[in-house]
């Protein structure tokens, strides 16, 4: 249940940091957000990442709590990753290209 939590907030957190990019905005949204929310995106996402951390630490010690993260940010980052190309093909299909 705790890796489902930790790899949860690990998603939300790359996700934010994604949006935290003019790219991602335009792409996403087909505009760029205002500069004080994309700080708070980012801001969000480094938050949510320190807290997936403090919570795997807390549960698992500093060595297995440290592999375990290291894996749920890995796997959160290649999904954001892929969801974002799968996004932009997707909408570059039905554009025609």
């Amino acid at each position: 249940m705790m890796h489902l939590l930790s790899l949860s907030i690990c998603l939300a957190a790359f996700a934010a940091l994604a949006m935290g990019t003019d790219r991602a905005q335009s792409d996403v949204l087909g505009r760029e957000l205002p500069a004080a929310t994309t700080r708070a995106l980012r801001t969000a996402g480094w938050a949510l990442l320190l807290a997936s951390l403090a919570l795997v630490v807390s549960l698992q010690g500093w060595s297995l709590g440290l592999v375990s993260y290291s894996g749920h940010t890995s796997f959160s980052a290649g999904a954001v990753f892929v969801a974002l190309i799968v996004h932009q093909r997707r909408k570059d299909q039905r554009r025609g290209r």
